[in-house]
């Protein structure tokens, strides 16, 4: 039996991912112009290397007559394999960062190429395909659709992507094995603790062997013995080879990535290792740089 999608869902998996709880969900009012149509065959630039490349990001929110900049010319590179953890006060632009260079969010001004494709140029259905197939999510909320059990939630990229139903259960059982859940995969979230959904989230990032994996807040909303379970399992994920860009709070977990990237006041102030600068993360004048940014 493969999933179905109820007809009176309020999930429309023609957006991928799942948008959170109270996320706007709203028709892009603009087109870039690129390359791209519905029917084209992606051809990836040669030129392009690493997972990610974005050059010169803006991003303004409009609200009447005031313009807020909140990206102000971001420029950031990811290599394959790379665990990069994200880091900065509040307000500061980091998820808008993570919404614009996933294209979940439409950008002002810059390239952002992921996996050799330059996403901001592609027609919608195009963009949340390659969301899809190649990037995978994991929410401070967990995001899982609640009528949908653990294994249901986890197959359900690999459908928007047309994975035949028998293959994406396999897929799916397999990922919940890995992730230590298989005896709980026929749970739904509400019968599932906060450390095992975002577990099942984990699981529904990696099934469709993406390229990259975005984390925003995966442990904000669990406890510190839990959240330390499911950053080993994040660090396991990407001993194994997978690239990670993860946005926290928290600075021990920041300690752990291979790249710390600061954001202050919509731009990159700093990128280089963690030790030795996470301590001077918010005080005034911390705005140096590495890697010749």
């Amino acid at each position: 039996m493969t999933t179905e999608v109820p007809q009176q869902s309020s999930i429309d998996v023609r957006q991928w991912p799942p948008p959170p709880p109270g996320w706007p969900v709203t028709a892009p009012t603009r087109r870039r112009p690129g390359r791209h149509s519905l029917g084209a065959t992606r051809q990836p630039d040669p030129s392009v290397t690493g997972i990610l490349r974005a050059r010169g990001v803006r991003k303004v929110y409009r609200s009447g007559p005031h313009d807020v900049e909140v990206l102000k010319g971001i420029d950031l590179d990811v290599d394959a394999g790379e665990l990069v953890m994200v880091m900065g006060p509040s307000g500061n632009g980091k998820t808008t960062m993570l919404n614009c260079l996933s294209g979940l969010d439409e950008i002002d001004a810059g390239t952002v190429y992921v996996d050799g494709d330059e996403i901001h140029t592609m027609p919608d259905a195009m963009r949340t395909a390659q969301r899809a197939r190649r990037m995978g999510f994991i929410f401070q909320s967990f995001n899982l659709i609640p009528v949908f059990t653990a294994e249901e939630n986890v197959e359900l990229p690999l459908l928007v992507t047309g994975v035949k139903g028998a293959e994406a259960r396999s897929r799916s059982r397999a990922m919940l094995e890995r992730v230590g859940l298989a005896s709980r995969a026929m749970h739904r979230p509400n019968e599932l603790s906060g450390g095992e959904q975002q577990r099942v989230a984990v699981a529904r990032a990696l099934v469709a062997e993406p390229a990259i994996i975005w984390a925003d807040e995966p442990t904000g909303n669990l406890d510190s013995h839990t959240a330390a379970g499911v950053i080993d399992l994040l660090e396991q994920v990407h001993t194994s080879g997978q690239t990670l860009v993860v946005i926290t709070h928290d600075r021990a977990i920041g300690a752990r990535g291979q790249r710390l990237v600061q954001i202050l006041d919509g731009r990159v102030t700093y990128d280089g290792t963690p030790a030795g600068h996470l301590d001077t993360l918010d005080a005034p004048g911390s705005a140096t740089r590495e890697r010749g940014l």
